[in-house]
């Protein structure tokens, strides 16, 4: 059956790094000959045909997420939504116990869509300033989100498999939980590309986590700076009224491409990030992302407004 069609395409995927876009691959059932162009990968997850992107390299924010999204929908023109979907910084707290390896989703609450912009120093250098809400992501995403809480509830997720499977297939070693290590907000990285030279005083005291990756839910924080400091990142977060993460490129969809903002969590936004957790949480987000398709049903892929369309009503 040929698969070149591009109006048969109704789900948009779209990753920063090349990191997220492997993991992203490794969730299709079945992938099919890549459009001629080079920049799209093709493929099917359940009963959808998806087509993913990663934005250029060396290019990261939300105005390159934008015009990665515009182009995609000018060129899938049958596209519902869009899977924005990658690694991000926890923000832990008494309210949710954010682990690296977890996975956060943009839910609608406190009047906001999910995801909220930020701008460094726009009123004041050195301070953030809040830009807006953007729009929630499409009821059918909505609607898919429900339906996975209660399956979870139930027990009957299929993250573990998905994840087990993808990192099998990619040979992702698994980081232990002695390297999830949080530190106290105000505590400075000592040093060196690891943590082995900090203060194990400083570490947060946890209880141990015997499940695996767990799902939060809320408001994601989107804006162009990296955020690696642990105060500013719990300040602004107080600010916001409260976020699970930070990200780079959402702001520059949500209003232009209906979206669903998935994370898997690689570091704590503060200033004792490194890169060894980004493989692990891109395949993580990734495995969320494939259980959110697989229940969805045509139906509601059917009743639901072109993406185009929705960009033009804005």
């Amino acid at each position: 059956m040929p698969h070149n069609n591009n109006r048969d395409y109704t789900v948009g995927w779209i990753c920063a790094l090349p990191i997220e876009l492997v993991a992203a691959e490794a969730m299709l059932d079945e992938r099919y000959k890549d459009d001629s162009s080079g920049q799209y990968t093709l493929g099917r997850i359940g009963h959808h045909k998806v087509v993913m992107a990663c934005l250029p390299a060396g290019l990261i924010g939300t105005n390159a997420a934008a015009t990665v999204a515009t182009k995609m929908v000018f060129n899938f023109p049958s596209i519902r939504f869009g899977l924005m979907v990658g690694i991000g910084g926890g923000v832990p707290s008494e309210a949710s116990d954010i682990r690296l390896g977890d996975v956060v989703v943009s839910q609608p609450q406190n009047g906001n869509g999910g995801v909220v912009q930020y701008d460094f120093g726009k009123a004041r250098p050195g301070e953030f300033e809040t830009t807006g809400f953007l729009n929630a992501p499409p009821i059918a995403l909505l609607d898919a989100l429900s339906v996975l809480k209660t399956r979870h509830l139930l027990g009957k997720s299929r993250l573990g498999e998905y994840i087990g499977a993808a990192t099998h297939r990619l040979q992702f070693a698994l980081e232990t939980t002695r390297t999830d290590m949080l530190f106290e907000s105000n505590y400075e990285h000592n040093g060196g590309s690891t943590c082995r030279s900090c203060s194990k005083e400083r570490l947060v005291n946890r209880r141990p986590r015997r499940q695996g990756p767990a799902v939060h839910y809320g408001t994601i924080a989107s804006g162009n700076q990296v955020i690696r400091d642990g105060r500013i990142r719990d300040s602004l977060s107080s600010k916001l009224g409260g976020v699970l993460c930070f990200e780079m490129e959402a702001a520059g969809l949500m209003n232009n491409f209906p979206s669903l903002v998935i994370r898997g969590i690689c570091d704590y936004a503060d200033s004792h990030k490194n890169k060894a957790w980004q493989p692990y949480a891109a395949i993580t987000a990734a495995a969320y992302a494939k259980e959110v398709l697989t229940v969805i049903h045509g139906n509601q892929i059917a009743t639901t407004e072109v993406a185009d369309d929705a960009i033009k009503a804005v």
